[in-house]
């Protein structure tokens, strides 16, 4: 939804008479339903990848829309990369592709409260193992270079910012050695989240470097094994064990005590 869509609600919250509140609310919802409908039509394949769409007034009429509504779901709709807006040309269809539409994803996850890294590691432990055993028996022979140059990266890290940023390059390039490029976008958008949370890991875990170089090793052995199975178990205790100390660090710290580190 767009940014003028959001002040008109926040304008119309303020008034006590709640006259603006009610139109506020019907701009709302008609905008809403502009946008449903261009997504229908885009689901049902009439307008594909690089569609243009047709001209404002043609398409407001076939809608049964205002042209101010359809604006601003024209406005919405490219803010989420599902429309691109082009000045003089019209507007198009997007490419559709994962990593465009799941943009948005990695921008909310900066905004994830701290509490919430320990559900994001969660889903990275969910997700991470599947993302390692696909890419054991999908990976090509570029991208199992790749992998091998990310990994000497992290054993040659001698402090915290080089060792994560290897980090991420290295299970980034597992994500897209995996062949699904949904998976990879969302591993993308939530390794974002969770960098910090490594960092403060690394700086505070007697020993947690090496481990973590330990267990790179052991993910890179197996996708190099074409093993899914074990793949998908060294990747899952890698997530666990940063996930498990985080939950320590954070109980510790809602209990208000000493930090076991």
């Amino acid at each position: 939804m767009s940014s003028d869509i959001w002040s008109l609600m926040a304008t119309a919250e303020a008034r006590p008479d709640g006259r603006r509140g009610a139109r506020a609310g019907r701009i709302v919802r008609v905008t809403d339903e502009a946008i449903e409908r261009i997504r229908q039509i885009i689901m049902s394949g009439e307008w594909g990848p690089g569609t243009r769409l047709p001209r404002e007034s043609d398409l407001a009429a076939r809608l049964g829309l205002s042209r101010n509504s359809l604006r601003e779901a024209v406005r919405a709709l490219s803010l989420l990369r599902v429309l691109e807006v082009r000045q003089g040309d019209g507007t198009y269809v997007s490419s559709l592709e994962p990593d465009l539409l799941l943009e948005s994803t990695r921008f909310v996850s900066h905004l994830l409260a701290d509490r919430t890294v320990i559900e994001v590691f969660e889903v990275r432990r969910l997700l991470e193992p599947a993302a390692a055993a696909l890419a054991s028996v999908r990976m090509d022979e570029k991208e199992h270079a790749t992998l091998r140059r990310e990994l000497d990266r992290v054993l040659a890290a001698t402090n915290v910012e080089q060792l994560v940023e290897a980090d991420a390059a290295f299970h980034a390039t597992v994500a897209q050695a995996s062949g699904n490029s949904v998976l990879s976008s969302l591993l993308e958008s939530l390794s974002t989240q969770t960098m910090r949370a490594r960092m403060w890991r690394a700086r505070l875990e007697k020993g947690a470097l090496d481990a973590t170089k330990a267990e790179h090793s052991r993910i890179y052995e197996a996708i190099d094994a074409h093993d899914p199975e074990l793949a998908r178990t060294v990747a899952a205790a890698h997530v666990a064990n940063s996930e498990h100390w985080l939950r320590v660090e954070m109980a510790a710290i809602e209990a208000d005590k000493p930090s076991a580190h």
